[in-house]
């Protein structure tokens, strides 16, 4: 990780810039699979899994039988653990739920707001070196309790045919068994577009590598809706001199080993502070199974000092990172101050672990920025809100006036018509 000492405003962005791949050759190929799925179905999907991820597919859904085995594979001690973050998980999210809203805007006119669930939801989980079945519980625990009536689940499986286990039992646990073995970029054109095995869904959810970002990105302009527009894993811990140097070295690595495209920051309030978490990472990273990928990620990494507080937390804005770890005196009044970041984590104990796997907060969030405009994924990502309206004829009377006055300065003579032929009818 390189270390920048003070820098200039002018230089923030700059430092803010995450890695630029080749993204001209990811969309071509990425537009190609969502033609071929589009116009050619189960056919493409068959041919796609044997063509990128070098299995054959004979039925892409799940059977009970393969659930049920899945489970039973599962240790007892991994089931406990499982279950605990779950509870944490559903407890969270069951607060979000809201009431109906009605309100009478004025004497006989009353207007309301309801919540209702999406009625098909697509949900990706990635597979590859680290099956994420945690995500699982993000994803469909929420989907659950906002009550979206068809569940939809999409995720690799290996060159044996079959899902990850844990996996398979996570969805179980949480209701959902309407699960099938499609991976990568032709996973969500399945979603999107609906084959012959895979139903058409409404909003797609989930994270995955960049083929997978760009197949929500391209779907989502004109076929379905998608849950955020996503990068890479990213991290970025303020630390002050109350801030334990290993505490932060272990953070930062825990978000490296998602990918070598993965970035991590620091911004620290001095040089020996990033000096003794730069020590504490060659020494923890040493015996990490994943050194390779973390290496990767640190390659683009960065430590930033600043002399104040105030200027690490307009840095950390000018950041807007997915997570954000302040390990500082008094990290709850900093929290005040901080309003671009997917997910806050206070103080030396609350690792971002525990936000990934079991505190209750959900880990599906923005990146690249995107949390200056985007919530994390919440209760109502999987709801949309519609209004109603009722108006008595005495309700209409009450508006009438400033309708009709406001139609006609538009030059829409139709929709001042409809107040008066009610206004005038009978008479």
């Amino acid at each position: 990780m390189k270390t920048f000492i003070n820098p200039n405003p002018s230089e923030w962005e700059g430092l803010c810039a995450r890695a630029s791949f080749d993204s001209e050759a990811i969309c071509q190929r990425v537009n190609s699979i969502l033609s071929d799925v589009r116009m050619n179905g189960d056919a493409a999907l068959r041919r796609l899994s044997l063509e990128i991820d070098g299995v054959s597919v004979k039925s892409f859904k799940v059977t009970d039988a393969e659930i049920e085995e899945a489970t039973s594979l599962v240790s007892v001690e991994l089931k406990t653990a499982i279950g605990l973050a779950a509870a944490d998980i559903s407890k969270f999210h069951e607060i979000q739920t809201s009431p109906e809203v009605c309100i009478e805007t004025v004497p006989d006119v009353r207007c309301s707001q309801r919540r209702v669930p999406i009625r098909r939801v697509g949900l990706y989980i990635p597979g590859g070196t680290a099956p994420l079945f945690s995500t699982v519980l993000m994803l469909c625990i929420p989907a659950k309790v906002a009550g979206c009536p068809s569940v939809e689940l999409c995720t690799p499986c290996g060159k044996d045919g079959n899902v990850n286990e844990v996996v398979l039992y996570a969805a179980a646990l949480c209701g959902v068994k309407d699960i099938y073995k499609i991976g990568g970029a032709q996973a969500i054109a399945a979603m999107a577009y609906g084959t012959e095995s895979m139903p058409k869904v409404d909003k797609i959810f989930g994270p995955g590598n960049r083929y997978v970002m760009e197949a929500k990105k391209a779907v989502s302009v004109n076929d379905v809706a998608i849950d955020m527009p996503a990068g890479p894993s990213e991290v970025m811990v303020l630390a002050d001199e109350t801030a334990v140097p290993d505490y932060v070295a272990a953070d930062l690595l825990s978000q490296a080993e998602h990918g070598k495209d993965s970035q991590v920051m620091l911004v620290c309030s001095s040089e020996k502070i990033a000096r003794e978490v730069e020590l504490c990472i060659e020494r923890q990273k040493a015996i990490l199974p994943r050194r390779e990928t973390v290496e990767g990620a640190l390659e683009q990494s960065r430590a930033v000092v600043f002399s104040s507080l105030d200027s690490m937390l307009s840095f950390a804005e000018c950041y807007a990172p997915e997570h954000l770890i302040l390990a500082v005196a008094n990290p709850r009044a900093a929290a005040e101050k901080v309003n671009a970041a997917g997910s806050v984590f206070l103080g030396n104990f609350s690792c971002e672990s525990a936000g990934d796997y079991a505190s209750g907060t959900n880990h599906t969030l923005p990146t690249s920025g995107w949390a200056r405009s985007y919530s994390g994924l919440n209760v109502d990502s999987f709801c949309r809100k519609m209004t109603i309206q009722e108006l008595s004829q005495d309700g209409l009377k009450n508006l009438a006036d400033a309708i009709v006055a406001m139609a006609e300065a538009e030059g829409l003579e139709a929709h001042a018509n409809a107040v008066k032929i009610r206004m005038n009818y009978g008479h």
